[in-house]
């Protein structure tokens, strides 16, 4: 065996063996990178606050638009209260909303319901010889 062949030899075994050695070390990085990103990933979607569902509420003489709503218990929700004409509010004892509605203005009230049933709500604020009826419902179901 001369010299020379002894060198291609080698390099090519240097070379066979160092492709193997670089392919394992970029399978051993990619597949690290993506089990880090994958769990990255779930962490950041069970970190993520859940959207709050938003409801918007208007009063106008004589009446709540709409008249009834319906929420879930245990689950976030953003109330906007406002009024189309005179000073208003929403009322509703057992769900421990009260929340001015004043025209042009957006009052914002968070609930989290934690009870079932069906809630009855009115206008907190004497608006006028028709303010008794303005009457509202919650309505308050299970997930």
């Amino acid at each position: 065996m001369t010299l020379t062949s002894s060198r291609a030899n080698f390099r090519a075994y240097i070379t066979g063996a160092t492709i193997k050695v670089l392919a394992c070390c970029m399978f051993a990085a990619f597949a690290s990178h993506a089990s880090f990103a994958a769990a990255s990933s779930a962490a950041e979607t069970s970190a993520a606050p859940s959207a709050v569902r938003t409801v918007s509420i208007h009063a106008k003489k004589f009446e709540f638009v709409p008249t009834e709503i319906t929420l879930t218990k245990g689950q976030t929700v953003k109330l906007e209260l406002t009024s189309d004409d005179v000073e208003h509010s929403l009322v509703v004892k057992g769900l421990g909303i009260n929340g001015d509605m004043v025209k042009g203005d957006v009052t914002e009230v968070t609930v989290t319901p934690q009870h079932t049933g069906d809630f009855a709500g009115k206008c907190g604020k004497f608006c006028g010889l028709g303010h008794h009826k303005m009457h509202f419902v919650v309505h308050v179901v299970q997930p």
